[in-house]
């Protein structure tokens, strides 16, 4: 029979950050419309009769853009920080 694992008393467990705001950006999003484009005229070549460039654009869009529309990430922009603690200048003293 197993047994338990023991508790472990101390630090709880890290809090893991996740991340909000949406998945996709602009970019992905439109390389996503482009590869149903070109899905969409592979099919329309299709039900015309042509077997040699409905195949092509067919493969094109289902294995090259939309997967190249999923795994593109766009840059995040950075968050704006403070500038870094710079002194003071030395006041200008008169010197006699």
């Amino acid at each position: 029979m197993a047994q338990p694992k023991p508790v472990v008393k101390g630090k709880p467990a890290p809090k893991i950050k996740a991340e909000t705001g949406p998945i996709f950006g602009k970019r992905n999003y439109i390389l996503f419309a482009a590869g149903l484009l070109v899905i969409i005229a592979g099919f329309i070549f299709l039900g015309t009769g042509d077997t040699v460039f409905a195949p092509i654009l067919l493969v094109l869009g289902y294995c090259v853009i939309i997967p190249i529309a999923i795994i593109i990430k766009d840059k995040k922009p950075e968050p704006e920080t403070p500038p870094a603690f710079q002194p003071a200048e030395k006041p200008i003293s008169s010197a006699s």
